[in-house]
C-alpha cells in the first residue's frame, strides 16, 4: 500500500485527499498547506497530521508518493517548488495541471524526476474516461486510417478578471492540447489568434491552429466567455477511413466509418457510469497509484510530466504567435 501526502489543500487538493482515502491501494498519511487554517481544517477533516511546510512533512512522514495541488500566479506558479522538494525526497509525484507556468521550471521538474528515477504524472483527467479510452482504441486499431485533422473545443464560463493576460491560455488549454497530443502526436507549428471579450482584461477566447509532426492539421477553440452547459468539450479526429467525436470527456464517443451509414456509439451508462466530474479525477488518480504500485517505469506513466511539458510548450508557442503575429516552430 502506498503512503501518500497532499500538498495544497484548496478544493482540488481536498478532492485528491478524499479520493486517496477511498482508494484501496493508498493510505493517506498527511496533508500540507502554507495557510495554517486551511492545513488544520484539512488535517482534521481527513484525520491525518497536517503541516505548513512541505519539507517538514516530507521529512517527518517519508511518503511514497505525493500530490501537488497548489495554485499561484497564472494558476500554477506554485507547483514547481513542492514538486522538486517531493522528488528530491524520493517521492513519486502527481501534479495538478498546468505543470508550471514557466517552461524552464517545467523542464527542470521533468529533468529532476528523470534523474531521480521517480514517476511523475500530471492530472490530465480528461483522457482518463471510458469514452476517451475507447476512442483511443479505435485509433490504435487503425479504424481511422491515415490521420487528416483534429478539431478540439473547450469552453468554461469564468467571470471577472485575472492576474495575467495569458491566464486563460495557460490554465484551460493544457487539457485540450493534451487530448490533441494523446490522439495525434507531437505538434510542430502553432498559430494563435485571440480576443478580449467586452469587459475582460485578458485574452478570454482563442483560436489556435496547429500542424503536427506527422503532417496532419488541427484546430483548438477555447473560451472563458461562454456559460457552462452541455456540451462544454468536443474532440473530433478524422482520417481517411473514418472519424470519431468525443463529447464532454465521458458523456459520449461516436465512430463514423467512412462510406458506411452505420455508426458506433458509446454512451455513458446511467447505472455504473461516470456520475460527475469528480469521477474523472478518481480514475486518473487511481491509474497513477496503480501504475506506481505495480512498478511501472517512469517513462510508462500515462499522462506524464513529459506530456505536461509538451502541452505547455504548445501553449507557450501560441502565446508567442499571439504576441508576434507569426507562425511559431516548436523545436
Amino acid at each position: 500500500m502506498l503512503r501518500v501526502c497532499v500538498i495544497g489543500m484548496g478544493p482540488i487538493g481536498c478532492l485528491h485527499a478524499r479520493i486517496y482515502q477511498e482508494d484501496p491501494l493508498v493510505e493517506l498519511v498527511g496533508v500540507c498547506d502554507r495557510i495554517e487554517e486551511r492545513a488544520q481544517t484539512a488535517g482534521e477533516r481527513f484525520g491525518v497530521p497536517y503541516f505548513t511546510s512541505a519539507p517538514a512533512m516530507l521529512s517527518a512522514l517519508a511518503p511514497d508518493a505525493c500530490s501537488v495541488a497548489t495554485g499561484g500566479f497564472e494558476y500554477s506558479s506554485d507547483h514547481y517548488e513542492p514538486t522538486i522538494q517531493a522528488l528530491e525526497a524520493g517521492c513519486h509525484v502527481l501534479c495538478e495541471k498546468p505543470i508550471c507556468n514557466e517552461i524552464a521550471k517545467a523542464e527542470e521538474m521533468v529533468r529532476v524526476a528523470r534523474e531521480k528515477g521517480r514517476c511523475f504524472g500530471i492530472d490530465f483527467n480528461h483522457r482518463f474516461t471510458p469514452a476517451a479510452r475507447l476512442a483511443k482504441s479505435w485509433l490504435d486499431e487503425g479504424r481511422l486510417g491515415d490521420l487528416l485533422f483534429v478539431n478540439m473545443a473547450l469552453w468554461i464560463g469564468r467571470p471577472g478578471g485575472f492576474d495575467s493576460p495569458y491566464f486563460h491560455l495557460k490554465a484551460l488549454n493544457p487539457h485540450s492540447v493534451d487530448m490533441m497530443r494523446y490522439y495525434c502526436g507531437d505538434v510542430a507549428r502553432v498559430q494563435c489568434f485571440a480576443m478580449k471579450a467586452p469587459g475582460r482584461n485578458f485574452w478570454s477566447t482563442a483560436s489556435i491552429n496547429m500542424q503536427f509532426r506527422n503532417g496532419m492539421v488541427g484546430h483548438l477553440t477555447s473560451s472563458y466567455d461562454i456559460a457552462r452547459g452541455h456540451p462544454m468539450e468536443r474532440c473530433e479526429v478524422a482520417g481517411v477511413k473514418g472519424r470519431f467525436v468525443v463529447e464532454d470527456m465521458w458523456r459520449e464517443a461516436t465512430l463514423y466509418p467512412a462510406g458506411d451509414p452505420v455508426k458506433s456509439v458509446y454512451t455513458n451508462p446511467v447505472f455504473g457510469g461516470y456520475r460527475d466530474f469528480d469521477d474523472t479525477f478518481r480514475e486518473r488518480i487511481h491509474t497513477f497509484v496503480k501504475q506506481v504500485s505495480e512498478g511501472a517505469a517512469p517513462a510508462e506513466i500515462d499522462g506524464s510530466g513529459a506530456d505536461g511539458l509538451a502541452a505547455q510548450k504548445v501553449i507557450a508557442a501560441a502565446i508567442e504567435s499571439l504576441d508576434t503575429g507569426r507562425v511559431v516552430e516548436l523545436l
